[in-house]
């Protein structure tokens, strides 16, 4: 497995103003990972996505790391208003960027879900046919440009393993597959190794990510902490340190072959 970092681990740095996004390959390097994902573009006034997209990626060849990923935010219910033929065209043209990059994947999320005032069901099953058909013209377009596009296991709405592969199987395309957190499971609060295995066979991309977790019966930790949906607390811990069992994650996704 090459073993990267997401520009999003560095984001508080690059908010706060003590580095740019382009100094964090440097130190990316510097700290011996070997390739780095871009979560977005923190951009400076007058620059756009797709000039930072090329300096990035000269950035990075200087420095001798590889462009894996480039994670995007959707919404094919309530993005763009609501108009899922312009959610389409925006992340089409996110797409664009992700070639300029380099990267030869893409992830966008599906939906945060529907509206508090839709008329009809409101169920990830009654959302499927349209998140479908999002998902789909995005792949389609994406494979001319030779992307990958996936859906990460993010967001609530599409955080359950199950759900996740109805998607992926529902859009049934070769391009498209899942970005596998293996941390986010716990905020839908299922078991992290057995639903890494659930979606082990469809992972284009990978997150390792870590938390301290406290049962919903104790009281709420504090700052820092939120809630699962069942209730239960969570708090983004160091890898390693905290309760998720990310060498058995791990262990499972090697088992079902990926690299």
């Amino acid at each position: 497995m090459n073993i990267g970092v997401s520009s999003y681990s560095f984001s508080r740095l690059v908010n706060d103003g003590v580095m740019s996004q382009l100094d964090v390959i440097p130190k990316a390097a510097e700290l011996g990972f070997e390739s780095i994902e871009f979560a977005g573009f923190t951009l400076r006034d007058g620059e756009c996505a797709l000039s930072f997209a090329e300096n990035a990626r000269l950035t990075c060849e200087k420095h001798g790391l590889a462009i894996t990923n480039y994670p995007i935010g959707a919404d094919f219910i309530q993005g763009s208003n609501g108009d899922l033929n312009a959610e389409i065209a925006r992340v089409k043209a996110e797409v664009r960027v992700a070639h300029v990059l380099g990267a030869p994947g893409m992830r966008h999320d599906a939906s945060c879900g529907f509206p508090a005032d839709h008329p009809g069901a409101t169920s990830f099953d009654a959302a499927l046919p349209r998140l479908k058909e999002g998902c789909l013209a995005v792949t389609e377009f994406a494979a001319e440009l030779g992307i990958r596009t996936m859906v990460e296991n993010h967001g609530y709405f599409c955080q359950d393993s199950n759900r996740v592969e109805k998607l992926i199987c529902a859009v049934n395309h070769p391009n498209f597959g899942a970005l596998v957190d293996i941390g986010n499971f716990a905020c839908v609060d299922e078991n992290c190794p057995k639903a890494v295995g659930v979606l082990a066979p469809y992972a284009l991309h990978v997150h390792i990510k870590d938390f301290h977790l406290k049962a919903g019966t104790l009281p709420f930790p504090g700052a820092g902490w939120f809630a699962s949906r069942a209730g239960n607390h969570l708090r983004g811990a160091i890898i390693g340190h905290g309760d998720i069992p990310v060498l058995q994650c791990l262990r499972v996704l090697k088992s079902a072959g990926y690299e």
